[in-house]
């Protein structure tokens, strides 16, 4: 294969930014440095924010980062450009952190600071507080099938391949997911309302 030719599947042609990405993967295959620094810039606040969601530790993050573009570096050639190069780099960077996490016997963080990690849409403060605590009310596994899917912008196919299990495992997390977001949503409502409802009384009876 030429230098610069996009590998393509199934006679698809991968969108730009892949397109872009897995020309860089070939070239750091073929130890050229200047295309791990690329990409290291490209990929080290997503991967630092994800691993710093699962972790809530800077440190672990930190170090994570570095050892998993280095992976990079040492398996690009093995790469074979059938899924996406962010489904490849995000795979290795989840099973890295699940390894740690064992390793180190910590848990996946139930604590995150939604202005430490904000997210792309377009919530409010207040609105994006209220989700994060909800989203970490959720199961491990399905706060990060979450995590990948809404923030991270996956596919489920492409979370169940950097989570390792089937499709219809991600879709089975995704519903209860949601499911139990809704329920905590609602009640939160409710509780918010009740609360200034006592508040609200408590400055009539004053006046």
């Amino acid at each position: 294969m030429a230098d610069g030719q996009v590998m393509t599947i199934a006679g698809k042609k991968p969108d730009g930014e892949n397109a872009l990405e897995a020309a860089l993967l070939q070239r750091v295959a073929k130890q050229d440095r200047d295309a791990i620094g690329q990409l290291y810039r490209l990929y080290h606040a997503r991967l630092f924010k994800f691993i710093f969601r699962l972790t809530r530790s800077y440190a672990t993050a930190d170090e994570l980062v570095n050892d998993i573009m280095l992976l990079v570096w040492q398996n690009a050639s093995a790469f074979r450009g059938d899924s996406r190069v962010s489904t490849w780099i995000f795979g290795i960077a989840y099973r890295q952190t699940m390894r740690r996490l064992s390793r180190k016997k910590m848990n996946l963080s139930r604590y995150v600071e939604p202005d430490e990690l904000a997210c792309d849409n377009s919530f409010d403060i207040e609105t994006e507080d209220w989700v994060w605590r909800g989203l970490r009310s959720l199961p491990p596994e399905q706060q990060v099938t979450m995590i990948l899917v809404f923030y991270l912008g996956l596919s489920y196919s492409e979370t169940a391949e950097v989570t390792m299990c089937p499709v219809n495992t991600v879709k089975t997390r995704m519903f209860h997911a949601r499911r139990k977001l809704r329920t905590y949503l609602a009640k939160s409502a409710i509780a918010v309302m009740a609360d200034g409802e006592r508040k609200h009384g408590r400055t009539n009876a004053r006046r």
